[in-house]
């Protein structure tokens, strides 16, 4: 039986960092940022749900969704994000279930990318979870130099996530990304020898 490892972390947590290197060994990853991307594609029943909610002024003229508008209804407005994840919640959830027993099939290690894994409910669909780990106020900074923000405005991005620590401590396994690149290959690279992956 294959082995299912959910990695979440928070943004600009060094997650992708993480997911990059298992890819390395090639190990297949269901990302989940992809697949909420395919389930709202033109003429899917995910976007067609957002469209009836939000009204078509979210859509492209080609009828693609306008994520630049739909991004600013939903982080303005908690209630209208939970709504937006709500109503995503089950499209996403059939599609990423699916992938990972396809995936299952053909490789002894499955990494599951999903950002909003504790929050979604997916402890069940994984064997263990990796935390992606930085201290929030560290994370305020690389997210202020990454994307040109405030200290307010990154703090609110933050803030619109479940805490680090809380995810910290739910963890099975934790990628401590405080360091260089090499610190984080190190603890991947361990962590697939004492699996036996490698």
């Amino acid at each position: 039986m294959s082995f299912v490892l959910g990695i979440t972390g928070g943004i600009a947590t060094g997650k992708s960092t993480v997911v990059d290197l298992f890819k390395k060994y090639n190990f297949p990853v269901i990302d989940a940022d992809i697949v909420a991307r395919e389930v709202v594609e033109p003429n899917t029943p995910g976007l067609k749900k957002i469209v009836s909610t939000f009204g078509e002024d979210i859509l492209h003229t080609d009828g693609s969704l306008n994520r630049q508008k739909l991004g600013q209804i939903i982080f303005a407005d908690p209630k209208k994000r939970q709504t937006l994840n709500q109503l995503l919640a089950p499209f996403l959830q059939e599609s990423i279930i699916n992938q990972i027993n396809e995936a299952r099939r053909h490789s002894s290690l499955v990494i599951a990318d999903i950002p909003l894994l504790f929050e979604a409910g997916y402890e069940k669909s994984v064997d263990q979870i990796a935390v992606v780990y930085i201290p929030e106020n560290l994370q305020v900074s690389r997210l202020m130099k990454r994307e040109n923000l405030t200290e307010k405005e990154a703090r609110q991005k933050v803030a619109s996530q479940l805490s680090i620590e809380k995810k910290k401590s739910q963890a099975d396994v934790i990628f401590d990304n405080q360091q260089d690149r090499s610190f984080i290959c190190q603890q991947v690279t361990s962590w697939l020898k004492a699996k036996q992956f490698l």
